[in-house]
């Protein structure tokens, strides 16, 4: 669904298939700490290097936030890709995140 104000419209994908978009984040990125935003860019630095099939390192990962127009604390790069090295990205991903809701779609399948 993409934002119009307070309105969300439906999107269309270039194959005819209703696509909904759903925001990032509950909050605004302003509203995050500096700590809170550089491990962010990081994350996201981390799956589009994934996506991509590049190579998680710490030089690759300060590139790309470099290139965004944005800059982390220089102990953030080596930190999420020792974790990425480490667990994997794919286990990562796997693991998900805090996000909450969905707890009616789980109480319908377990009736």
């Amino acid at each position: 669904l993409a934002q119009d104000g307070d309105q969300q419209q439906p999107v269309h994908s270039p194959i005819g298939v209703r696509a909904h978009l759903v925001r990032m984040a509950g909050v605004p990125v302003a509203s995050l700490s500096k700590e809170q935003q550089d491990e962010l860019l990081c994350t996201y630095a981390c799956l589009i290097l994934h996506d991509d099939g590049a190579e998680i390192n710490p030089g690759n990962m300060s590139k790309l936030i470099t290139a965004a127009g944005c800059s982390v604390e220089g102990y953030w790069p080596m930190l999420m890709s020792k974790m990425v090295s480490n667990v994997g990205m794919d286990n990562l991903v796997k693991m998900g995140g805090g996000g909450g809701g969905g707890g009616q779609v789980c109480r319908q399948f377990q009736q």
